[in-house]
C-alpha cells in the first residue's frame, strides 16, 4: 500500500488533536486561573531507502535518502504565562501575581491551583469551589512559623483576642490658666484590668495659686498625686503619675488662658474582642480585626513553585498533582523566592488569547483538510493502479 496514505491518517490524527486542544482552550475562555496549552507535533521515523556513502577518489560522495512515515503529536504544553486581573470585591478572592501555586488538600492528596476563588465553609475553613481546603500556616499569639508544616486556614468567627491590661493612659487638651483657685476639673478615664474587666480611673484637677493639683483614684481603691506647673502655657513640671500601676501622662496638656478642653486621648487596654473581619497582606498574612481594636496576624497562606511548572499533571477542578517531571513542591510565602505577591479582591483570569486560538482553528482545520486530499490522492492512485488490468 501507498506510504502517502498511511501519512495522510497520521495527519489527520494530529491535527484532530489540535483541534481538541484548540477548542478546549476556547471552552476555557472565562474558567478562573486556566491556562491555555498547545499540540507540538514531530515527524515519526523515516525509512531509508539509500544510506549516505563518503565520497572517494574518483567518487563523489552520496546524502541518505528518506521517505518520512508521518507526523506524530510531540506532546501538549501549558503556557503558564499570567493572566489578566479581574476585581470582584470578595475578600477570599485571591490572585497570584507571580510564579506561585495555592497549595489545597483533599484528605492526604495535596493539589495546586490557580484559581483563588476561595470561600468560607461551615467550620470557618478556606475552600476552593470543589471543596479543596486552603493551606498554610495558623499563627500563635500573632507569630506565623513559615518552617513548620502547613495545615488548612481556619477563620473562625469564634475567634477571640485576648484581653490586654491597662498601663498607661494619656491626657492632652488645655487647663485653663485664669481659672480662680479652687476650681475644680474632673475627668473619666475607662481601664481594664487582665481578664478585660472594665473600671473607672477618676482624675481630678484641682486649681492653686501655682498651677493644678492632680489627685488619681482607682476604682480598686488605688491612689495617685501630681502637681502641674506651666510657664508661659507649656507644662514646666509634673507631668506623669501612677495610679494602681497605671502611668498617667499628661505630658501634652498646656495651660493657656480661658480654655479648658482637657480630654483623654488613649489608654492602651483592652476587653477581651471577637473577630470581626480579615484582611489580606501582600505577603499572604491574614489579619484578623476584632470588635475591642485589636488588629492581629491569625494565618499565613503557603504558595507553592515547582523547578519545572510545565511538567504538573492536570487534576481537574482547575487543580494540578506534582510529577517525577514536575520536580517536589517548594513551599514558601508571597514574596519569598520568586513565588510572587497576594492581592485580595481580585481574580486571576484565563490566559487564552481568543485572537490566536481563532487563528489556530484555522490552521487545524486546513491542516486536517489537506491530508484528507493526501488520503483521497492516494486512493485516486490505487484506482487507477486496479484499473490497469480490466
Amino acid at each position: 500500500m501507498l506510504r502517502s496514505l498511511y501519512s495522510g491518517i497520521s495527519g489527520l490524527r494530529a491535527h484532530q488533536t489540535m483541534l481538541d486542544v484548540t477548542g478546549n482552550n476556547i471552552a476555557n475562555v472565562n474558567t478562573t486561573g486556566y491556562k491555555s496549552s498547545s499540540a507540538q507535533f514531530q515527524d515519526t521515523l523515516s525509512q531509508m531507502t539509500q544510506g549516505a556513502a563518503g565520497p572517494q577518489q574518483e567518487v563523489g560522495g552520496s546524502n541518505p535518502a528518506q521517505i518520512g512515515l508521518g507526523v506524530r503529536v510531540a506532546g501538549v504544553s501549558t503556557n503558564f504565562g499570567q493572566g489578566t486581573s479581574q476585581s470582584t470585591g470578595r475578600g477570599t478572592d485571591l490572585m497570584i501575581s507571580g510564579e506561585g501555586f495555592f497549595v489545597t488538600g483533599k484528605g492526604t492528596q495535596q493539589y495546586y491551583t490557580r484559581a483563588g476563588n476561595f470561600q468560607m465553609d461551615a467550620a470557618g475553613r478556606l475552600v476552593s469551589p470543589d471543596g479543596g481546603i486552603l493551606q498554610g500556616w495558623t499563627a500563635t499569639n500573632g507569630v506565623v512559623n513559615t518552617g513548620g508544616a502547613t495545615g488548612p486556614i481556619t477563620l473562625s468567627p469564634d475567634t477571640t483576642a485576648p484581653a490586654v491590661a491597662t498601663t498607661q493612659a494619656t491626657l492632652g487638651g488645655n487647663l485653663p490658666s485664669d481659672a480662680a483657685v479652687g476650681t475644680s476639673v474632673e475627668r473619666q478615664v475607662k481601664v481594664y484590668d487582665s481578664n478585660g474587666a472594665e473600671r473607672s480611673l477618676t482624675l481630678t484637677f484641682s486649681r492653686s495659686a501655682t498651677g493644678w493639683n492632680v489627685a488619681g483614684a482607682d476604682a480598686n481603691g488605688a491612689t495617685g498625686a501630681s502637681t502641674l506647673t506651666f510657664a508661659n502655657g507649656a507644662l514646666a513640671s509634673g507631668g506623669t503619675m501612677t495610679v494602681g500601676g497605671i502611668t498617667v501622662n499628661m505630658g501634652a496638656v498646656t495651660g493657656f488662658a480661658q480654655l479648658n478642653t482637657l480630654a483623654v486621648t488613649s489608654q492602651n487596654g483592652a476587653e477581651a474582642g471577637e473577630l470581626e473581619s480579615f484582611t489580606l497582606a501582600g505577603d499572604g498574612s491574614l489579619i484578623g480585626s476584632f470588635s475591642n481594636g485589636a488588629k492581629e496576624v491569625l494565618a499565613r497562606v503557603a504558595l507553592a513553585r515547582f523547578t519545572n511548572p510545565g511538567g504538573l499533571e492536570k487534576a481537574g477542578g482547575s487543580t494540578y498533582v506534582a510529577t517525577a517531571n514536575s520536580g517536589a513542591a517548594q513551599l514558601g510565602g508571597a514574596g519569598d523566592g520568586g513565588l510572587g505577591s497576594l492581592a485580595s479582591g481580585s481574580l486571576e483570569m484565563s490566559n487564552v488569547d481568543l485572537s490566536q486560538e481563532f487563528t489556530n482553528l484555522i490552521v487545524a482545520q486546513r491542516g486536517f483538510q489537506a491530508n484528507a486530499r493526501i488520503i483521497t490522492t492516494s486512493d485516486e492512485v490505487l484506482q487507477e493502479l486496479s484499473n490497469l488490468k480490466r
